[in-house]
């Protein structure tokens, strides 16, 4: 670019025109120039690139205006499609699947799911791990479909709030204390057994004890002692048959025709024995077997 001065003069006057001293260039030129157009072809590359990159991720990433990918946003908050992995923890107030599927929690080590306070404490805590689940809290319960308790734990008792429990082990059901209960009953044509292989079993029951076999016998086996005890009231066999097949026999008591008829007797101490029958009553206070 050439830049001119020119002087105003008035009119009849004559001067002469200046020499070219003072015109110099105004512009970029050689190296500046190309060192422009350079940097201005970088940053065009650049974003050439970078709208390209873009482009790719909001694809791959399958970006849409209700979501990403299997995640959508919707008014009742996030819902994720397929199979999702995470690899850092997740916070959330409610996790639910869908109605027509469930909800599949999967990791290689173990899940575990925490409840925390205001404060930022953990009060409770859920561990499903590839040998045990394990649970950490004040009380652990399980509900039916309606509300109802089922199965609750806390540190002073196990409640269980069905109508009937079934054991099927083949073993049974294991009890290191006591037990209360109003019902004891086997499944139908199945024994039910009651045992206790190196103590003592003892059932108590305020207003009486009631055991009945439908279809079946009734055996009590003991190595030492069977007691039957009634602190207030009467024991009553009611039977058409009582049976004693090895009660010890004592001596004839009196005369008269025995026809095969024996009697119980009683000693002072209340054991039992037979004695054969007669006429009149052949026991004796005195008998070896009382002695």
């Amino acid at each position: 670019m050439v830049r001119e001065q020119y002087t105003t003069t008035t009119p009849g006057t004559s001067l002469e025109r200046p020499k070219n001293e003072y015109i110099y260039k105004i512009g970029i030129y050689g190296w500046r120039k190309r060192c422009l157009y350079l940097f201005v072809l970088l940053l065009l590359i650049i974003l050439v690139v970078n709208f390209s990159l873009t482009i790719w991720i909001l694809k791959v990433m399958w970006f849409s205006p209700t979501g990403m990918g299997h995640l959508r946003v919707t008014k009742e908050g996030l819902r994720l499609e397929g199979e999702s992995e995470f690899l850092f923890p997740l916070y959330a107030k409610e996790i639910h699947s869908r109605v027509d599927s469930s909800l599949l929690l999967q990791s290689t080590h173990n899940v575990t799911v925490n409840a925390r306070n205001s404060n930022g404490e953990v009060t409770g805590r859920l561990n499903v791990g590839p040998k045990m689940v394990e649970f950490h809290g004040q009380q652990f319960q399980i509900n039916s479909k309606d509300g109802k308790p089922l199965f609750t734990v806390d540190e002073n008792e196990v409640v269980i709030g069905t109508d009937k429990l079934r054991v099927t082990g083949p073993e049974g059901a294991l009890f290191e204390h006591s037990v209360e209960t109003p019902l004891v009953k086997a499944e139908a044509f199945k024994q039910l057994r009651l045992e206790s292989p190196t103590r003592s079993l003892s059932m108590d029951a305020p207003r009486g004890i009631n055991i009945k076999a439908q279809a079946g016998n009734i055996e009590a086996l003991s190595q030492m002692d069977i007691k039957l005890q009634s602190s207030d009231g009467v024991l009553l066999l009611d039977a058409e048959t009582v049976r004693l097949p090895k009660l010890p026999e004592g001596t004839r008591g009196g005369s008269g025709i025995s026809q095969g008829l024996y009697e119980i007797c009683v000693c002072p101490d209340g054991k039992l024995y037979l004695s054969v029958a007669g006429v009149g009553s052949t026991c004796q206070e005195y008998s070896r077997v009382c002695q």
